[in-house]
């Protein structure tokens, strides 16, 4: 989910959702969306709470939309470009979150925190007409799901994909100790040293951090780097640094103590839980999560890391549109 926001880093950072404006006001269900036609491919600026976001629409399908909420905090939406691959079946609705990407940002950190990010949602759905919607949300943008899930309800959500999600800052810490040790010894006394002494400035550090981001974050990053979409497009290394902290390993942000293990159990709508093959978001993870969800599936990509739909798109695509395929089709019984 979360990374050092090294220039390499904020290329590593992940993920994609989007978003369109419409500001009449018809009749409005359950979840507050409006009742409108059906979305048309195409990008611009849409209001939440504190700003406009940037969005995009892509696909014409005639399943029901996808809404994908991208990684960091502070990544951008583009990094998620593969996912428009579905859009043969349904439409797919990238946003960049207020502050980062495409997306207004200014340096007040008044809306850096969990719950605007899911008020953020809220907005895409009622300006967008979202009455039904799978979610998609890739490392803390499936913490923006969950939060989304289990503060507003799953009213019209007819699923949610959670790939490679921070669900528990604690559970997340755990995996990053046990994949550190996987490292060479002299590159684990270059981490331990920097997180002692919380200076993570310095080459050996930055060459450390790069090492285990390369084995766990993502093994092809030069392709989300020749990304069209992602060209002068930039992150927001220092929200990472308010929400999370410094270094990929420690949490010193505003999500140090973050963690809904407990309330897994309440998701009662079909999810999915996904994970690259070495994921730094460790596949053993997302199975104990499956155990505290009921019903939930989990698909390990194989070959990938962390950025599963950068390193192996068409395996990642395929675990999507099986999953949303029969969500569908058990919906219609």
């Amino acid at each position: 989910m979360l990374r050092r926001p090294t220039p390499l880093l904020l290329a590593l950072l992940t993920l994609a959702a989007c978003a369109g404006t419409a500001e009449t006001t018809p009749a409005r269900d359950t979840a507050g969306a409006v009742a409108r036609g059906p979305l048309t491919p195409g990008e611009g600026m849409l209001d939440v709470p504190g700003g406009r976001i940037w969005y995009r629409v892509v696909g014409t399908g005639p399943g029901t939309p996808l809404l994908a909420i991208h990684g960091g905090p502070g990544g951008r939406s583009c990094v998620l470009r593969e996912l428009g691959g579905l859009g043969d079946e349904r439409p797919v609705i990238f946003y960049d979150q207020l502050g980062t990407g495409r997306s207004e940002r200014s340096g007040d950190t008044t809306h850096w925190n969990l719950p605007h990010f899911v008020d953020e949602v809220a907005a895409i759905r009622q300006r967008l007409g979202l009455r039904e919607v799978h979610l998609l949300g890739h490392s803390w943008g499936g913490t923006v799901a969950a939060e989304y899930l289990l503060t507003r309800g799953d009213s019209g959500v007819r699923s949610v994909t959670l790939a490679g999600p921070l669900l528990s800052t604690p559970e997340w810490l755990q995996d990053a100790r046990e994949l550190v040790a996987t490292l060479p010894d002299t590159l684990q006394r270059v981490i331990a040293d920097a997180e002692a002494r919380r200076a993570y400035d310095t080459p050996a550090f930055t060459a450390a951090n790069d090492s285990f981001l390369a084995r766990y974050n993502s093994r092809r990053p030069e392709l989300a780097a020749a990304y069209p979409e992602c060209r002068d497009v930039q992150g927001n290394g220092a929200m990472y640094r308010h929400m999370w902290g410094a270094s990929e390993f420690s949490a010193t942000g505003t999500l140090r103590d973050y963690d809904r293990t407990a309330r897994l159990g309440e998701l009662r709508l079909p999810v999915l839980l996904m994970a690259g093959e070495h994921d730094e978001a460790r596949p053993e993870t997302m199975r104990d999560f499956q155990r505290r969800i009921p019903g939930a599936r989990v698909a390990i990509i194989r070959g990938a890391a962390h950025r599963m739909m950068v390193d192996e798109p068409a395996l990642t695509l395929d675990s999507l549109r099986a999953f949303l395929r029969d969500v569908e089709r058990r919906g219609k019984r």
